[in-house]
């Protein structure tokens, strides 16, 4: 009898402490290229101790008031496409690593997907139309892979904002198709405004908040640039009852890359590996050991490892850099 007794306190006990036992998702956001993967191109991301990696097909639009979404196309790359996404996660699967699918819009130039807006009502029922076949292309593919993670779109806030009944439609249309986990990917100055996380699994955020405005922060500049934000996250894990994933997350390794850190210009080329290093070294800091935060997917990994990154390299990619070494510290502490 005493021995079931303590049985059954051993279980009680487990089931209090298994939200913060739960494994982070340690997640990179693997490039979609023209290539086919395979082993050597996987290799690296369980060498970095990465369990999940995000894998992004595209679809492609012209402009911002253009309602047409042209994807899954013999003129897209391999990695762009159904079929190559599919290969993808094929050979992750190989290596045990798990899969968030994040099928992601282009504008043609790089215009921010945010600002996608029709001038007209046809305009916006034609985006609506293109848009259902193009996310419930890869809620099919998310079920047919056993996908544990699904991304119903990508930082869309101005359509979001102007058709909120066609997203709480298509959420379920989503779910008739793919029984698995689901996310949106709100901009960091977005997802305070989302309006249907309580439909989802988790509130998802490109996290590319500012958190310091030196040219080479200090992981102590980061972590008090963090404390606002951070509060307003919480508030929101708290009002939804629903855990935090950053959807993407990274810094470029460029002088003030805590400053801005959304902008890709190329423009911003002074290389800076410390300023890299000490801002995502701050985020883990700021959030890997809080149990309403799931996890996160770092921006960006290329397949072909030995080939990219570097010491020389101004863009957000970790590899064949000093933060490189950081994340396979902190995936290996998880």
């Amino acid at each position: 009898m005493r021995l079931f007794k303590l049985l059954i306190f051993s279980l009680i006990l487990c089931t209090q402490s298994c939200k913060t036992q739960t494994k982070k998702i340690n997640g990179v956001s693997f490039v979609a290229s023209r290539d086919a993967v395979n082993e050597t191109h996987v290799n690296p991301v369980v060498n970095v101790n990465a369990n999940y990696a995000a894998i992004m097909p595209f679809g492609f639009v012209r402009n911002l008031n253009n309602p047409e979404i042209i994807h899954n196309t013999d003129r897209q790359w391999f990695g762009e496409t159904r079929a190559g996404a599919k290969q993808y996660i094929g050979e992750l699967r190989k290596k045990d690593i798990k899969v968030m699918i994040k099928p992601q819009i282009w504008v043609w130039h790089g215009e921010f997907t945010g600002f996608i807006e029709m001038k007209n009502e046809d305009d916006w029922k034609a985006l609506e139309e293109s848009y259902s076949s193009f996310i419930l292309e890869y809620a099919e593919l998310a079920n047919e892979v056993n996908a544990e993670i699904f991304c119903i779109g990508t930082e869309l806030e101005k359509f979001i904002e102007n058709r909120p009944e066609y997203w709480n439609g298509l959420i379920e249309k989503i779910k008739a198709k793919y029984k698995g986990e689901l996310t949106y990917a709100a901009n960091w100055d977005e997802f305070k405004r989302t309006p249907f996380w309580s439909q989802l699994d988790y509130i998802g955020v490109d996290a590319y908040f500012p958190v310091s405005d030196s040219k080479t922060p200090t992981v102590e500049d980061c972590l008090k640039g963090w404390e606002k934000h951070k509060q307003v996250i919480f508030s929101l894990h708290k009002k939804h009852d629903k855990p935090i994933l950053f959807t993407e997350y990274g810094y470029r390794s460029v002088d003030y890359s805590g400053k801005t850190p959304w902008v890709s210009d190329r423009s911003l080329n002074q290389v800076n590996l410390e300023a890299q290093t000490n801002t995502t070294q701050a985020l883990f800091e700021t959030f890997w050991s809080e149990d309403w935060f799931a996890g996160g997917f770092i921006w960006k990994w290329f397949h072909k490892h030995d080939k990219v990154g570097g010491p020389d390299n101004f863009m957000f990619t970790p590899q064949n850099k000093p933060v490189e070494a950081l994340l396979r510290k902190e995936y290996k502490n998880e």
